[in-house]
């Protein structure tokens, strides 16, 4: 069975607890949960991974590059400030899905870039944690050539 990386970055491990008001009550055993669900459904296994530590990230999206079939990221804050693990995704080569809870394009002005974006196949921004189980099954669809995007 294929298998698909689902990276959260940092303060993530915080969901439910973090602004609840922005980030909702769920937490990131609900999302890790919802993505399970959504990968299973198309025949693949998640390999999950949350860390504060760019380092981590960017070891396990290495790791991925003989392992997996493709990449959920939602990289938090370092969406907007890292370069290096833009590069990580890039380098493995494999399709990646960008996932955020909230609408980053209506918060601060800082978070409106990404230095993901251009890397990734799939965008799934603002909503909810119902936004992994989109990103996932568009991602699905990608690797399996089934999706209609």
């Amino acid at each position: 069975m294929a298998t698909i990386l689902l990276v959260n970055g940092p303060n993530l491990n915080l969901l439910g607890i973090r602004e609840p008001e922005v980030y909702g009550h769920e937490t990131l055993a609900d999302v890790e949960a919802l993505v399970r669900a959504t990968a299973a459904a198309g025949g693949f296994e998640v390999e999950a991974v949350q860390s504060n530590h760019e380092g981590v990230l960017i070891d396990a999206i290495h790791a991925a590059r003989t392992t997996c079939a493709g990449i959920v990221i939602n990289p938090g804050g370092l969406t907007h400030t890292s370069v290096v693990l833009r590069d990580a995704l890039s380098g493995v080569a494999l399709p990646v899905a960008e996932v955020h809870i909230s609408n980053v394009y209506e918060r601060e002005a800082f978070r409106h870039h990404s230095y993901v974006a251009d890397v990734a196949a799939v965008h799934v921004i603002g909503e909810g944690i119902a936004g992994y189980a989109l990103a996932t099954a568009r991602l699905i669809g990608l690797v399996t050539g089934t999706g209609t995007d």
